[in-house]
């Protein structure tokens, strides 16, 4: 997988027992497990280890996939990924190096190892199987079509990969990149069972980032990669990875004089895009995406990863965090310590002076709201400091605690910068909320600008001129402009 990848959002993982019993679930996974224990009759078996006729007949019959048309290649499918997954062994026959007649035997199938640890192991040792099986679906999804390969054989020719327009590296690069961009999607999505229009899938790993309008070349682009992952989605579709609902044939095909298939290049409407395909990574496919996100070095951050690390750790991490996922992870967090310490800790590593710790100090403020009025003490030990005792005092009071000292007029100055500030490194400026906040404090106080721009904070200048484009008044937005010029030359000074 490429290194130029945009920094991943955390996710929220199943656990791994609920993870274990989704992959025992994955159709094309239960049907392998299915078949390797139908081995222990000890089945005969072809060249490499496939089926005979015979007995793959018996194996769609014991599948019950006998009425079904496609019901032996579902078999063999199966079979494959259970002797790829070491659930199925082959022992080969002594004299398998003379020449056998066709359907002859070349070896005996008997359960492997691994059949063992489906029933008797960890859920770790089964997705550990689950995961093996995973890479090979991969690598046939990423194969080329083989009606191509079987029409250049059938000609008589010799196999030529560039002749049916296919390199397995780049071919399996482009599968990384569409499995990264998806996970990408999934993890942002506010809701877990969205699913993502497969045209906007395919735009996202062709169209270019400065294009405004996509031109027709880039469209045709468009539609084959749809095609080609229309073909790809529904291979890994059974091994639970995705949930797919498929291109709609009668929507994007129609048949030319000739007969041959022609794939439509026009862009879906907003009406009916959801015929053009829609997928999404279940649970069990963000679980794999991201293991093989870490094999490949890609820092890929989940829920929990946080809770052995330090206050500091935390709080540089959970402004980046979406708010439900910051919450989350500062439970875990708090989960594994003592309240009062884990505040005294919180407390301490939201101090400084650096350009990130307003950021800091209003993820420890979300933090400590999650923690019990045990951690009084700590808050309270606070009171007089200048960083801290604005937002200790915002604790307690709303905890409705005795004895608050009213705070200083250039504490709550101070306080107002370091809010303000902490929410233009973690909101985009053309927030409606941010925007909001801003008429609310001016509002508050009168000659706020006159007393903000006196503030020692090192954001003082940047918040007021950030509060000069915010401001909706354009009065006060002058104000804030002006009193931004007298903090910077108070700075310099």
């Amino acid at each position: 997988m490429s290194d130029e990848r945009p920094t991943l959002p955390p996710v929220r993982l199943h656990p791994e027992a609920e993870l274990a019993r989704d992959a025992l679930s994955a159709p094309l996974f239960a049907r392998a497990a299915k078949l390797a224990r139908w081995a222990e009759r000890e089945v005969p078996v072809g060249v490499g280890g496939d089926l005979l006729e015979e007995q793959l007949a018996e194996a769609a019959t014991h599948l019950g996939l006998a009425v079904d048309e496609d019901g032996t290649g579902y078999a063999a499918e199966a079979w494959q990924l259970a002797v790829d997954t070491g659930l199925v062994e082959i022992e080969e026959h002594a004299d398998d190096d003379e020449d056998l007649p066709d359907g002859a035997p070349a070896g005996t199938a008997t359960p492997g190892e691994e059949l063992r640890l489906l029933t008797q192991g960890t859920p770790q040792d089964v997705l550990a199987i689950w995961l093996g099986g995973m890479e090979t679906v991969l690598a046939d999804a990423a194969a080329p079509d083989l009606g191509d390969i079987v029409e250049q054989i059938a000609e008589g020719g010799e196999l030529d990969l560039d002749a049916i327009d296919w390199n397995p590296e780049d071919e399996a690069e482009l599968l990384d990149g569409i499995l990264g961009n998806l996970y990408m999607l999934c993890a942002l999505a506010e809701d877990p069972e969205q699913s993502v229009p497969l045209p906007a899938l395919a735009a996202s790993m062709i169209v270019p980032a400065d294009m405004d309008e996509p031109t027709d070349d880039i469209l045709e682009e468009v539609s084959e990669a749809m095609m080609r992952l229309d073909d790809q989605f529904r291979i890994l579709e059974p091994i639970g990875l995705v949930a797919y609902r498929p291109v709609d044939e009668a929507l994007i095909e129609e048949l030319d004089e000739d007969g041959e298939t022609v794939r439509s290049a026009e862009a879906p409407g907003d009406e009916d895009v959801s015929r053009y395909g829609m997928v999404r990574l279940t649970p069990l496919g963000m679980y794999a995406v991201r293991a093989r996100m870490l094999d490949a070095g890609v820092e890929a951050p989940a829920v929990g990863d946080l809770a052995d690390k330090g206050a500091d750790v935390l709080l540089a991490a959970l402004p980046g965090y979406p708010e439900t996922l910051a919450q989350a992870e500062s439970e875990q967090w708090l989960a594994a310590r003592e309240s009062l310490p884990a505040a005294r800790e919180l407390l301490s590593a939201a101090r400084g002076d650096d350009e990130r710790a307003p950021q800091r100090r209003l993820a420890c403020q979300q933090t400590l709201s999650l923690v019990g009025p045990e951690a009084e003490p700590a808050l309270r030990e606070v009171l007089d400091d200048r960083q801290l005792g604005g937002l200790a005092r915002v604790w307690l009071a709303e905890r409705g605690a005795a004895d608050i000292p009213e705070p200083s007029q250039d504490m709550i100055f101070w306080l107002t910068v370091d809010t303000v500030a902490a929410q233009l490194g973690t909101a985009d400026e053309d927030a409606a909320e941010l925007r909001d906040l801003v008429e609310g404090l001016v509002g508050q106080h009168a000659g706020f600008f006159d007393a903000v721009w006196r503030v020692d904070h090192p954001a003082t200048a940047d918040v007021l001129e950030a509060m000069g484009r915010l401001h909706p008044d354009k009065k006060a937005a002058k104000e804030a402009r002006k009193a931004a010029f007298k903090a910077r030359s108070k700075a310099g000074a």
